[in-house]
C-alpha cells in the first residue's frame, strides 16, 4: 500500500493526498518519508559538493542536512497551516498537512543522484538537470498536496505553499550561518541546501 501511494505521488495523483489527509495512521509513515528522503537527498548533495575524499565529513553533512530538512519541513508545514487557517480560513490541521506534504516530499529522494556528480565532474551535467527537474516536480507536488488538504483555490494554495517554502529556505539559511559560525559550515551547507 505504501509503495502504491508513493507511486501515485510520483504521478501527481491528487486522490492519494486526499486519502492520506484522512488516514491518521499514515502520520508516522509521512515523517519517516521526510526523514529518509531528507537523508538520501542530503547524502547526494554532501558527497556531490565534497567528493568521497572525506567520508566522515560527508556522512556528518548528510546527518546534519537530514536534521535541518526535518526541522525545515516542520516549520514549513506549520507556516502553511497557519497561513491557510489565519489568512484564508482553511479548515486544516498540522497533522493533515504533515501527512499530505510528507508524501509529496518523496521527490526529495532524487537528490541522492548528486552522488553521481562526485564520481565524475562530467556526470554533473546529467545529475544537476535531473535534480532541478525533481525540485520543480516536488514543488508542484506540494501544490497538489496542499490544495487537497487546505481546500483553497489555486491562487491561495500557491501563495500559502510559497510562504511555507520561504520558511524552509530561511531555516536552512540560518542553520547554515550558525553551523558556519561554529566551524561546521561545509558539513551542513551541502546537506542543508541539497
Amino acid at each position: 500500500m505504501l509503495v502504491d501511494r508513493i507511486m501515485k505521488a510520483f504521478m501527481f495523483n491528487k486522490e492519494v493526498y486526499s486519502e492520506v489527509e484522512h488516514d491518521t495512521s499514515f502520520t508516522t509513515t509521512a515523517w519517516i518519508i521526510v526523514a529518509a528522503t531528507a537523508f538520501l537527498g542530503s547524502l547526494g548533495s554532501t558527497f556531490s559538493a565534497s567528493g568521497f575524499d572525506q567520508p566522515v565529513a560527508g556522512i556528518t553533512g548528510a546527518l546534519v542536512g537530514t536534521v535541518v530538512g526535518i526541522i525545515g519541513f516542520a516549520v514549513g508545514t506549520a507556516v502553511i497551516a497557519w497561513v491557510g487557517q489565519a489568512v484564508f480560513k482553511a479548515e486544516v490541521t498540522f497533522g493533515e498537512l504533515a501527512r499530505t506534504l510528507g508524501l509529496a516530499y518523496v521527490w526529495r529522494v532524487v537528490g541522492v543522484l548528486g552522488i553521481v556528480g562526485a564520481l565524475s565532474p562530467a556526470l554533473v551535467c546529467v545529475s544537476a538537470p535531473i535534480s532541478l527537474a525533481a525540485a520543480i516536480a516536488g514543488l508542484f507536488s506540494w501544490f497538489i498536496a496542499a490544495k487537497e488538504a487546505l481546500d483553497l483555490d489555486w491562487t491561495q494554495t500557491i501563495v500559502t505553499v510559497l510562504l511555507g517554502w520561504i520558511a524552509i529556505m530561511a531555516v536552512a539559511f540560518f542553520t547554515t550561518l550558525i553551523l558556519g559560525a561554529l566551524g561546521l559550515g561545509i558539513a551542513g551547507l551541502a546537506g542543508a541546501f541539497g
